[in-house]
């Protein structure tokens, strides 16, 4: 791609973000993005493999504070593009730069630090093409990983580690990364001299772009690796052994920071982002850091006051006390007995009474609770209920 695409494309709209958007809304965006049309989920379709790159390159510069500082100000000045600009290095309405479209990347033509060489720092910066340095044998950061796991309720609260069998993109193994067949060397490219890039001119002004025969790679490759067929890279699999931290909850994403992707020429490994799915549990439910439980009494123990057992998620029961005249739906908190949290507390348990009515009563049943009506006189408990309903 040449310096003028670069200028030209938009990357903030090809993560579908405004140019004000904060380093979260950039990742969160490459993230859905990479997950949409990443090649492992969309084998053979070359039209989605185009967008990922296209939606990496993007992320690839705006993820990076220093990188879209300066392609912000080249947009800026180029006022996004280059369109704005008439052949004779000047822009249209007049005024004019005190430098020459010439010597944007090739430095001042008077050798000073002028507006030239200053704007030729910055493209080299941006794109990594000042001077002679190779664009290609640079470090470079390997890609993040996306991968999911499955959790039972106890094993989310708790902590668990899980065994995650992980694809991704590494150096060729047949030819260690060289894209060159076993026994045999790249060579450098004569056109770029291992620069991996080329001067193009344009009439007035020149730019410049990869080198066309080596595709900006600096060396080309006669007998290329029939594993790889030339590329250098290659898929590997392994199985990673990852811990997942206690409390985490359904849909939360874990960053497991350089577990990613291996990177190249020496460059730090990417992220593995894990997302969690928790399986719903029988009897327990989750309000953030607690833990809910609904618990059946009867109605003597709801009216006359009696010490229940309550389960807990770590497997010894506790024993909560319902005091007398305790109404159906009553929640009573059981400290410490919720799910784990960062600094090392636990939430508390949340056990709500529920008043379980008999479905079937014998004669005798029947007859007591008669006899506990007529001695209760059982005063209608709709009364203010129907009156205050009546008064609106």
């Amino acid at each position: 791609m040449s310096t003028k695409d670069y200028l030209e494309k938009d990357y903030y709209a090809v993560l579908g973000v405004s140019k004000t958007a904060t380093a979260d809304e950039i990742k969160k965006a490459y993230r859905r993005l990479a997950r949409k049309y990443h090649p492992d989920a969309n084998q053979g379709n070359t039209e989605t493999e185009a967008k990922f790159k296209q939606v990496s390159e993007a992320y690839d510069i705006l993820s990076d504070a220093k990188r879209r500082k300066e392609y912000d100000e080249a947009r800026t000045l180029f006022g996004s593009g280059l369109g704005g600009y008439a052949g004779g290095g000047a822009p249209r309405g007049g005024g004019g730069f005190p430098f020459e479209f010439g010597d944007l990347f090739g430095g001042s033509a008077q050798g000073g630090s002028g507006a030239g060489e200053r704007i030729g720092d910055l493209f080299g910066g941006l794109f990594n093409r000042g001077g002679r340095t190779s664009t290609t044998n640079r470090p470079r950061r390997g890609q993040d990983i996306e991968s999911e796991v499955s959790l039972s309720f106890t094993e989310a609260a708790n902590g668990t580690t899980v065994a995650l069998r992980l694809t991704s993109s590494s150096a060729c193994s047949a030819c260690n990364g060289t894209g060159a067949k076993a026994g045999t060397t790249p060579r450098v490219c004569p056109t770029c001299e291992g620069t991996g890039a080329a001067s193009r001119n344009l009439g007035n002004f020149a730019f410049s772009e990869p080198c066309r025969d080596c595709k900006g790679r600096g060396l080309l490759v006669d007998d290329p690796c029939p594993v790889c067929e030339g590329s250098g890279r290659g898929k590997s699999t392994r199985t990673l052994q990852a811990r997942i931290p206690a409390g985490v909850a359904d849909g939360q994403r874990i960053r497991l920071k350089g577990k990613g992707a291996p990177g190249e020429n020496g460059g730090p490994a990417g992220d593995l982002y894990v997302e969690i799915h928790v399986k719903p549990h029988a009897v327990f439910g989750r309000s953030g850091d607690n833990l809910t439980i609904t618990v059946p009494v009867t109605f003597t123990e709801a009216a006359l006051g009696a010490e229940i057992k309550v389960p807990t998620l770590q497997g010894m029961p506790v024993t909560l006390r319902i005091p007398e005249g305790t109404p159906n739906g009553r929640t009573f908190r059981v400290r410490g007995r919720g799910v784990a949290r960062k600094d090392g507390s636990k939430g508390d348990l949340l056990a709500t009474v529920e008043v379980a009515v008999p479905q079937q009563l014998d004669e005798k049943e029947k007859a007591a609770l008669e006899e506990f009506r007529a001695v209760t006189g059982e005063a209608d408990p709709r009364a203010e209920l129907l009156k205050l309903a009546d008064s609106e």
